[in-house]
This record gives C-alpha cells, sequence and structure tokens, in this order.
C-alpha cells in the first residue's frame, strides 16, 4: 500500500452561515464556539498527522484565501506538501484530479484521503483508523467514500445505498449500490427505516492511479485540463498557481456526478466518529452545548423565557423574550434573525445582496490582509477612519492615492514610515501625515503588533484608489476588495 496523502479541499464560499462567513472570510477560517478553538481549517489540518503512512498535507484553495490558508498552517506549525491556487472555481471533480496527477507523479501507489476543509470530527483517533481501513479497500483498487449512519431524515444530505458487502477483511466496506440526491422527509424516512442507507460524507480515499484512470475513461475532459493547469503551474511565493487557461478548461462539475455515480468501482466506509459538514446554523446548534433550556449563546446575551435558540453577538447585547427556535447572530454590519426550520435558506439572502451589489456578502468590516487586516471604525461625508494592524515583520505595499489623504496615529508598537524620500520611526502617541499623491509604505519593523488609527480625508475613499509598487505579496492589481 502506498503513502497516504492528505488532500484538503477549502475553495468553498459556505453562504448559508452569513453573515458570519463571507465571501472574502468563509466559514473554514472562522472559529464558531470560542477564539482559542481552532477553525475548522485548522482542525482538519490538525487531523491526520504526517507520519505513520501519512505524508504532509496537499491543500487547494482559490486566489483570494491564499493568505489566510497560510496563516491557518503557520497557526498549526505545519508544513504543506504544496499548496495549489485555483485561477476559478470549477468545482470538486477538477480539483482532485490536480491532487491525483501530482500525487501519482511523486509516488504512482500513492493514496488521496480528500477532505472538506469545514467539518467537524470529534474523534479525530478514531478518524485516523478508519482512513486506515479505507486504505486497505482502496488499495484493492476501489474508490472509496465513507458514509454516514442516519440519526434523522435528514433532507438535507445525498444518500447512497450499500450494495454487498466487499471481502476486505475488518473493514466492513460495501459495494456503492446507488447515490441518491436529496430526498423530501417522506423518502428521507423510508431510507432511515430501511437501514440499508447512510449519508453521504464528501470524503474519499482514493487510489491516484485508479482514480485517474476512472477520469480517463468517463471525463478525458478534466483530466487533460488538469494536467495542463498542472505542468503549466507556476510558483508564487511558495503557492503554485494552476495555469489559468487549461484550468479554465475543465467543466465545472463535482466528483460525484463526473466519477463516483458512474464508476464500477465505488466502495462505501460507514464512518461513526461524531461527523457534521456544518452545513446551517441549525447544524452550529446541533453541535453546540445546549443551557437547560437547549439555548446556546456566544457573546453578551439575556435569554429571557426562550428555548431552542442558536445566538452569536459579536459586540452588543443580544436580549431576547418569549421566543423559540431561532437563529440570531449580530456582526458589526449585520444582523440575522431566523427560524431554525428556515437556516437552509439564508443563501437566498446572499444571492440576494450579490443581485442588489450590496458588498455585505464579501467582506466583513474587518477586512484581512496578508500584513494583517484593517476595521472600519467610522465613515462620514469625506473622513473615513479605520484600524489598521499590521503584524510583526510585515509590510504595506509602496502606494499612493489619488483623492485622499491620509493621517496615521501609532496606539500600539513602532512603525517604520517611508513619505517619498523621507524614512523615519513613529512610535505610540506619535504620527504621520501622507498627502493625496504622495508615494507612501507602512512596515512593521519589531516583534510586537502595530496598530494604527488611520483618518482618511478627501472626495473618494474607496479601496480601489490605490496604486502600487513595490508589493512583497505579489498582489495583482485588482486585489484590493
Amino acid at each position: 500500500m502506498g503513502t497516504l496523502f492528505p488532500v484538503i479541499l477549502s475553495g468553498g464560499s459556505g453562504t448559508r452561515l452569513w453573515p458570519l462567513s463571507r465571501a472574502m472570510y468563509p466559514k473554514q477560517f472562522i472559529s464558531f464556539f470560542a477564539d482559542s478553538d481552532p477553525s475548522f481549517l485548522g482542525a482538519t489540518l490538525r487531523r491526520l498527522p504526517a507520519g505513520d503512512g501519512f505524508a504532509r498535507p496537499i491543500l487547494l484553495c482559490n486566489n483570494d484565501h491564499r493568505f489566510l490558508v497560510r496563516e491557518e498552517l503557520e497557526r498549526a506549525g505545519i508544513t504543506p506538501e504544496a499548496i495549489y491556487l485555483e485561477p476559478i472555481a470549477r468545482n470538486t471533480a477538477p480539483a482532485i484530479a490536480v491532487a491525483a496527477l501530482a500525487v501519482a507523479a511523486r509516488d504512482p501507489d500513492g493514496i488521496l484521503v480528500v477532505m472538506p476543509s469545514d467539518h467537524v470530527i470529534d474523534d479525530s483517533a478514531a478518524f485516523a483508523a478508519a482512513v486506515q481501513r479505507a486504505a486497505r479497500v482502496a488499495a484493492q483498487g476501489r474508490l472509496v467514500l465513507f458514509g454516514i449512519q442516519p440519526t434523522s431524515p435528514h433532507v438535507g444530505y445525498g444518500y447512497i445505498r450499500c450494495g454487498a458487502a466487499i471481502a476486505d477483511g475488518d473493514a466492513g466496506a460495501f459495494a456503492v449500490d446507488a447515490f441518491v440526491e436529496k430526498p423530501d422527509a417522506a423518502t428521507a424516512q423510508t431510507y432511515l427505516d430501511a437501514g440499508t442507507y447512510l449519508w453521504n460524507s464528501g470524503i474519499f480515499v482514493l487510489p491516484a492511479r485508479t482514480f485517474i484512470d476512472e477520469l480517463q475513461r468517463l471525463a478525458p475532459d478534466i483530466l487533460t485540463a488538469a494536467q495542463s493547469a498542472l505542468d503549466n503551474a507556476r510558483e508564487d511565493l511558495g503557492f503554485l498557481r494552476l495555469e489559468a487557461n487549461a484550468f479554465a478548461a475543465a467543466p465545472s462539475i463535482s466528483v460525484d456526478y463526473a466519477v463516483m455515480e458512474r464508476t464500477t468501482v465505488a466502495a462505501v466506509l460507514p464512518l461513526g466518529v461524531g461527523w457534521s459538514d456544518v452545513g446551517s446554523w441549525s447544524s452550529l446548534w446541533e453541535i453546540a452545548q445546549h443551557d437547560r433550556d437547549g439555548n446556546y449563546a456566544r457573546g453578551d446575551a439575556i435569554l429571557a423565557d426562550s428555548t431552542g435558540l442558536y445566538v452569536h453577538s459579536d459586540r452588543s447585547l443580544v436580549a431576547t423574550i418569549g421566543v423559540k427556535d431561532l437563529i440570531i447572530v449580530d456582526t458589526p454590519d449585520a444582523l440575522l434573525v431566523a427560524d431554525k426550520s428556515r437556516a437552509q435558506d439564508v443563501s437566498k439572502i446572499v444571492a440576494r445582496l450579490k443581485s442588489e451589489g450590496r458588498k455585505e456578502h464579501e467582506q466583513h468590516v474587518r477586512n484581512y490582509r496578508p500584513w494583517g487586516f484593517f476595521e472600519t471604525l467610522s465613515v462620514g461625508p469625506r473622513f473615513q477612519v479605520k484600524l489598521l494592524h499590521v503584524n510583526p515583520g510585515a509590510k504595506l505595499s509602496m502606494q499612493r492615492h489619488h483623492h485622499r489623504s491620509e493621517h496615521w496615529v501609532v496606539v500600539h508598537g513602532t512603525a517604520k514610515v517611508v513619505i517619498g524620500e523621507t524614512e523615519q520611526l513613529v512610535r505610540e502617541n506619535e504620527s504621520a501625515y501622507i498627502v493625496a499623491t504622495q508615494w507612501h509604505r507602512l512596515e512593521n519593523p519589531g516583534k510586537v503588533p502595530v496598530e494604527i488609527i488611520e483618518v482618511q480625508i478627501g472626495s473618494y475613499l474607496g479601496e480601489d484608489d490605490i496604486e502600487r509598487t513595490d508589493d512583497i505579496y505579489h498582489r495583482a492589481a485588482d486585489e484590493t476588495k
């Protein structure tokens, strides 16, 4: 049996967990229950540590999230095998094809363990043991996926009908008899009663060579596009950028539709490790620790005569009286109140925000950058106030603005500020002033974060009023979202 390569897919947007999950900071990077907890991605990275037959992880993500992914890796103390940047969203089949080709080039007997970056698994040791069992089945030339024993007639999951048991020692795998789309409630109940159906977890254990052969047979256009995108990938600050035109030529399709539902070598292995795909606020409520009234609250909340609530507040006090089964999520720029039974419909709100050209679906008030973050504190006619947080050793690009001047006041740490030909150290309670059109740069040369209050004054204060040179992060001109 070959080496096991964890492959982590981190391209999701998590629209059903809006307003906490946004396009530029989606759910896999969020710690939902406590700031000290790892994010979903952080937990996934730690789930199958290198050693004992496991290689370092391979990650696939989109360009906008690349520095967030790197921060999660650094926080976890993990050096990846590779981070591939997808130039355009093409669903899971092309992404897994790239990973399979990369693994096969390194180890022809290699086996992929494909995991979404945003699932919860309570028992990591049991999961690692289950992966080893699945790998023994995969080594027989099977494409294995994990199925979850249903605990309710859930209508939000796809189902798998188990066929005949596979002679695989103690693994306990079954041939896949059929994949079934998300059912209505009555049909889901019949699946639950039958006892031969499992939820589709979206976690796969795939021999690289077998998967490539099945792609060649069932979806050769995906394989051709993936191979070309990989062959022409270029390195950029430790990331591997897949060639854009080649990757875009692949159809946008899931691995289920492209391969798993059409292959004759699919197998399913029941998995009992406390799994949740955390696909909605109601599923978060299900795995949260409740009080005696079935409520979960994070942040400042007073819940009077209320039951079955999920409450998350970033800043303000949330008070409820005599309500039940609600989702309440309060962020600095958006408040969601929803019936828990309608949690799946949050994505419709996100779609409406997009169609109306609003920005609340895309960014938080706090905007993350590779150098740290900035947070908008106040906006008025011709002025804007921000907090800039610059990480130790980080620096912004050399830049200028045509329509605004900026006044920086250092409130923590010591900043190195370049304005035109002048360079100076600006310490706590000192300031610097940049006139419109002046070239300038901000850097943190120290070992503690630098925090600055920035007051912008001008006729136009949009983030796209920026002209960059000498950007150490190699960002494109349009990366000012």
